[in-house]
């Protein structure tokens, strides 16, 4: 049953990818705008404007240029961005793992704070903690994550300057690196003095991030362990002596992990998303920020290798979730 369902969903995970490389494809090609205007100047001939037109292949039909973009796709040439001149693939893989460490890191702080706030929550039921936790997550889950960007650049950055406010890493550092993953490199090489400066660049976008999400962890682990305490094995513990904090901890939270498991999972590929506008606002250099030039420069090739970068992410994190959910639940996976 279990290998039966991973197959099903792996079928429908690539069927998903197929359509949306249809759709996006589709959809900025009829957008307003020329991408070979853009990159010629102004009083640039006919012949000028053919010759580009053929060499990014915008001279065919939207149906044949699908197919032989989605022909080198397969294997692995996602094109020429317009604006760079340079493989786009080598463009999206170079700045994807500032993307996942900030959504990473943004994600481990959703989860310690939203699992914090659910803990003190149900411990202090029924008192006035419940009651501001409740209004902390309410105005948690109200204000869009670029608000609370700009409210902590104000904050940390311009009243009580104690962050870095822009970049990802300050440009005096040398970096000894071998790849992309900054953060984590760091941490391997022991080279502390970097992680600090990373870590001090990451905070204040990783927090805007994960404040929204953590409001929504909040109010789901909380429901959850509230109905678990009050269940036999909780009120067993609670006869052997055991503190409140210990039944909570040791009994209702491993019982009550699994729907915020779900959530968490679902909740990261929108995360990812969410990278885009505080990527521009933090001036950070990942995919967002590079999406949004991508945009602005009508990059027609790189538009697609980001977008369907993003929904490879989006549906295998999904599908990595369920099959999680389905592996750690005993009711599915002996069924």
């Amino acid at each position: 049953m279990f290998l039966r369902q991973t197959v099903s969903r792996l079928i429908t995970t690539l069927i998903t990818l197929f359509g949306v490389a249809v759709i996006v494809f589709v959809v900025i090609r009829v957008v307003p705008g020329n991408p070979i205007a853009m990159m010629l100047p102004p009083g640039a001939s006919e012949a000028d404007i053919e010759r580009l037109k053929t060499l990014y292949g915008l001279d065919k039909s939207i149906f044949e240029q699908f197919v032989i973009w989605f022909g080198n796709v397969l294997h692995g040439d996602f094109g020429t961005s317009i604006s760079t001149r340079q493989p786009v693939l080598s463009l999206v893989l170079d700045r994807l793992p500032a993307t996942l460490e900030l959504s990473i890191m943004a994600l481990v702080m959703a989860v310690a704070i939203g699992g914090t706030l659910a803990v003190l929550g149900t411990r202090f039921r029924g008192r006035k903690t419940e009651a501001g936790i409740d209004v902390a997550n309410g105005i948690g889950l109200s204000i869009p994550d670029f608000l609370w960007g700009l409210a902590l650049i104000l904050l940390f950055g311009v009243l009580w300057p104690v962050f870095q406010i822009s970049g990802r890493v300050s440009p005096r550092l040398e970096l000894p690196f071998t790849s992309q993953f900054y953060l984590f490199e760091s941490l391997a090489r022991l080279r502390f003095d970097i992680t600090a400066d990373l870590l001090s660049h990451m905070f204040m976008p990783a927090l805007a991030l994960a404040l929204p999400l953590a409001a929504i962890i909040s109010q789901l682990l909380k429901q959850s362990l509230k109905e678990t305490v009050n269940l036999d094995y909780s009120v067993l513990a609670r006869t052997k002596g055991y503190s409140e904090t210990k039944v909570i901890l040791s009994e209702a939270l491993p019982n009550s992990i699994l729907p915020t498991l779900t959530l968490v999972g679902v909740q990261f590929t929108f995360l990812i998303g969410g990278t885009v506008i505080i990527e521009r606002l933090f001036s950070y250099e990942g995919l967002g920020n590079m999406a949004i030039d991508a945009v602005i420069n009508r990059d027609l090739p790189l538009i697609q290798g980001i977008v369907i970068l993003f929904a490879i992410l989006f549906t295998f994190v999904n599908l990595a979730v369920d099959m999680t959910y389905a592996f750690l639940n005993p009711k599915l996976r002996h069924a």
